[in-house]
This record gives C-alpha cells, structure tokens and sequence, in this order.
C-alpha cells in the first residue's frame, strides 16, 4: 500500500509539473531574462524539484578552515576534493547536500563545485566563459532528476550531469569538467592536513550532517524521473562512468568492488573501501560503506563520477553499463 501510494504521488507530481513546463509560466517565476527560443531539449523533460529558482542557496562566499582543525567529521563521511595549480580543498558532502553548487577559486582558477543529490552526482567545473567569470545558481528545476543549474548573467539553463548549456543565450556552450575525488574525511585528512576544508557560513542555517533523502540509493525508483530504466540493473545501482577521452564508458561500482582495479581504454579505476553513503541513514555518519574510487590516467587523476545506473542511461543512452 505504501509503494502504491508514493508512486501515485509521483505520478501526479509528474503532471502538474508537465501542465506547468511552459516558457511563458517559467518567466513569471522570475526566468523573464532567459532566451526560451534557443534550446536542444524538450521542454516537457524538465520538472519542478520543488524550491523556486535559488530556493537551495548556492554558496558564493566559501568559507574555510584548515583540515587538521576541524571537527564534528566522521571518518567515513565523504567529502569532494580537488587540486587545482597545487592548491587542495575539500567540500563536506553534508554541506553540498543542503547548497549543491558553491562558486569558488581555487589555485587561482574560478570553480562551480556541484553536487545533486538525486543523481549523487559530484562534478567540478571551471565557470570561466569566453574569458568571463561566470556566478552559477540552483534553478530548482529538474531534467531526468538531475539538477539544472544557471548562470547568472544570460539566466541561461546547464545540464549539471554534462556541464552542457540547454537553454538560453549560451546554448551548446560546454564547462570544462576537472578532476575531483569523492573520499573518506580520513583519507583526505590523512592525505592533505592542511588543506582548505570548507564550513558552514551560518551552522544553523541546514541540518547539516543530516541527509533529507533518507534510503534514497537503495529504494526502487528515483524521485521525479520519468524515463526508460536501464535493463539488467537496477536504477539506483551505482555505477562509475568516464567521459574523459573519445570512448566514455560506464562500469557497475559492484564490479569495481569485485575485481579492486579495473582499465579501460587507458584510464585505470581502483576501488578501496572506507566511504559511507550520503543517501542511505538519516545522519550521513551512519550510512552504510560503499567505498572509495579514483580514475587514473598514468599518475593524473581524471574525471569521473560516482552516480545512479538511470542517470547514465538517461544522459548517456549508447554506452552500456559493464557489470
């Protein structure tokens, strides 16, 4: 009776979100600067998440404290990482959950660190645009469940899964992806103690540590997705996909765990264990252990990320998934 009832509510979700997917309603939600005549998706694709545009704050003035002083970290909890120009920093997962995209510099470079809870996933990229610094919010829409990001100068729409523009003056325009690492607190700590490690601005703001989709990663479907499941897996089955290179590819994370380290087309995937899940316990501390990965080429790591079978599927339609 339950799954009946929460998939009927996802169903009429779905529906009134539809009846609303409609350039001129978006604009007097405030998309009244957004150039609706140039776009490369279909606009019935896109669903309400919920909170209006900027509803989840993006953070715009980061604030840091050094590694080895910080507390209240478990250490399993995961957290993003990235060394940019030699510079290291590192972004709490229970802090992202609550903002999804905080607006940086680092090693001198402008950065949109990304995440999407319902697609877990984590991408970094560089937010500088034809020699322009670009400020990314949260849209409060959704495409395929992933979060559509946008920029705060055209009010252009970006796919987060792909970095790609999809609406707006900047249509087709592409983010350069960088290399990140979603690991253990432990791991990072042990690896950079004193790096940047990112707080809070106001603690009292979210409940940070605490994770709003409480068994999300082990549940049947994901939240306000209407696209064709992968077959042969199930939907929210993590999966490792590459997109680095000419040949992208997509492996099961079970198979990774299975074999430790795999290579494909040159890029080299080790797993470890030690990183809880952000989307399994209602405290993030307590989540169950799905381990660490990074992807390799040679000694440089390159992008990956730590997604959902579905969400590859959905943006990724022609590449199977190894398992």
């Amino acid at each position: 009776m339950k799954h009946f009832v929460l998939s009927a509510l996802l169903s009429f979700t779905v529906l009134i979100s539809q009846a609303y997917a409609n350039p001129d309603i978006w604009k007097i939600e405030g998309w009244g600067n957004t150039d609706f005549s140039k776009s490369s998706i279909d606009f019935k694709e896109v669903l309400s998440g919920g909170p209006p545009k900027d509803g989840i704050p993006s953070i715009d003035r980061p604030e840091f404290r050094t590694a080895a002083g910080i507390e209240g970290l478990e250490e399993h909890e995961p957290v993003l990482s990235l060394t940019v120009n030699g510079q290291t920093k590192a972004y709490p997962v229970r802090i992202l959950t609550w903002h999804e995209i905080v607006n940086d510099v680092i090693g001198g470079v402008p950065v949109a660190i990304t995440y999407c809870p319902l697609c877990n996933a984590s991408v970094v990229f560089e937010r500088t645009i034809d020699g322009d610094v670009t400020e990314f919010g949260v849209s409060g829409k959704l495409r395929h469940s992933d979060m559509i990001m946008y920029d705060r100068k055209t009010d252009s729409w970006w796919q987060q899964f792909t970095g790609e523009a999809i609406v707006g003056s900047r249509l087709g325009t592409k983010l350069k992806i960088l290399p990140s690492r979603t690991e253990s607190w432990s791991r990072f700590v042990e690896r950079h103690p004193e790096a940047d490690v990112l707080v809070p601005n106001n603690i009292h703001l979210r409940q940070y540590g605490s994770n709003p989709y409480v068994r999300y990663d082990t549940s049947n479907r994901p939240f306000l997705f209407r696209g064709e499941f992968p077959e042969g897996i199930a939907p929210l089955a993590y999966v490792v996909s590459v997109k680095d290179g000419d040949k992208p590819f997509v492996v099961s994370l079970q198979k990774l765990r299975d074999e430790k380290t795999l290579t494909r087309e040159g890029i080299t995937l080790i797993w470890t264990d030690g990183t809880r899940s952000a989307l399994d316990a209602r405290q993030i501390s307590e989540g169950r252990q799905i381990g660490n990965v990074i992807a390799k080429r040679g000694d440089e790591d390159i992008p990956y990320d730590l997604t959902f079978a579905f969400v590859t599927h959905a943006f990724m339609p022609d590449v199977p998934i190894e398992q």
